[in-house]
């Protein structure tokens, strides 16, 4: 178990390490993390592991020692942490404790007829992007609110002196459809691109590249292609976007919002332009850089991790007033 020293004021959340990038970047506020371990390393239950950088606010607590203690607030990340994991861990008397969701998925049903699977009124609902809230029926949730990204990356600049493209999922080939498996495969013969990723050896990627070196990794490739058609605004692409690399992605979800088409990178439906567009970009070096720097100029706006971070505590404060006024309103004798 992790010690950590400071001012008892610190907010303390329990949450799930479900996202490991979601998670450091979340980690980068000023509150204190705790995370349930099992020897197992079941879903949720890994701990800290040794890919990313946490810092001393992460801290391990063995799961079956969750119900003896104190938390601000529980955060769910998934389906199983709120349908299965709270129900395992908690006491009843934790039970009562403020609590958010963050959903940071799209629906994998219908995409907009979905109901979502947290319906519990008290609990804050948190979406990753504007295109998440708008795609599921968040039902009879009163709270609902939108956190975008907010990414950190070490000090790396674009360089682009691979004239190829680059291309971050894991366990593309497995998950298929969802994940463009079906698109990456046909653009690849059209144009040169890597794959890395977990799970991409199988594929013909060149296996996982730990985060903290992918800024670095990417930067070298002329350019950054998302083939994901429906889905959050991935954090690889924040990042990617960070080092001032132009990206190619579809023009679907959240990435119409971002990726200015032609200037920061190129978006679109018709694949034969994508591919097209990510030609001229092996072609033309320069124009790649000029894209790469829009992107960044976009990217140090849009995801700064200090507003990222500032936001969530704001919310996590909301959520502990609002409960406290609840409970306050509960146990009155004047109700």
């Amino acid at each position: 178990m992790n010690e950590i020293s400071g001012e008892k004021s610190r907010l303390k959340i329990l949450t799930w390490h479900v996202h490991g990038s979601y998670l450091y970047y979340l980690s980068q506020g000023d509150y204190d993390i705790y995370i349930p371990v099992k020897k197992e390393k079941t879903e949720g239950y890994f701990g800290r592991g040794e890919t990313f950088p946490f810092g001393p606010n992460v801290i391990e607590i063995p799961a079956s020692e969750v119900r003896n203690l104190d938390f601000d607030c529980i955060l769910f990340q998934s389906e199983r942490n709120y349908l299965i994991d709270q129900h395992e861990l908690l006491a009843e008397w934790q039970m009562q404790f403020p609590r958010i969701y963050v959903e940071h998925n799209t629906p994998e049903r219908h995409p907009t007829n979905t109901v979502h699977v947290m319906r519990d009124p008290s609990v804050t609902m948190v979406h990753v992007t504007h295109f998440n809230k708008l795609m599921w029926d968040n039902g009879p949730a009163r709270n609902v609110h939108v956190i975008e990204h907010g990414v950190c990356i070490p000090p790396v600049s674009y360089k682009g002196d691979i004239p190829r493209g680059i291309v971050v999922i894991n366990h593309i080939e497995q998950r298929g459809r969802i994940t463009g498996w079906d698109i990456f495969d046909e653009v690849r013969k059209h144009v040169p691109l890597d794959l890395v990723g977990m799970g991409t050896l199988e594929s013909g990627g060149l296996g996982e590249v730990l985060n903290p070196q992918l800024p670095e990794f990417i930067s070298h490739y002329r350019f950054f292609f998302n083939p994901i058609r429906y889905t959050s605004f991935g954090l690889a692409v924040c990042e990617a976007m960070l080092t001032g690399m132009p990206v190619v992605a579809l023009a679907t979800t959240e990435y119409v919002t971002v990726i200015k088409d032609g200037e920061s990178g190129f978006i679109d439906t018709n694949i034969s332009r994508l591919i097209g567009n990510m030609k001229l970009l092996i072609d033309n070096p320069a124009l790649a850089r000029t894209m790469g720097d829009n992107a960044k100029e976009i990217a140090l706006h849009k995801f700064d991790i200090g507003r990222f971070c500032t936001e969530w505590k704001d919310i996590i404060q909301q959520t502990i007033q609002a409960n406290s006024h609840n409970h306050e309103k509960q146990n009155s004798i004047h109700q």
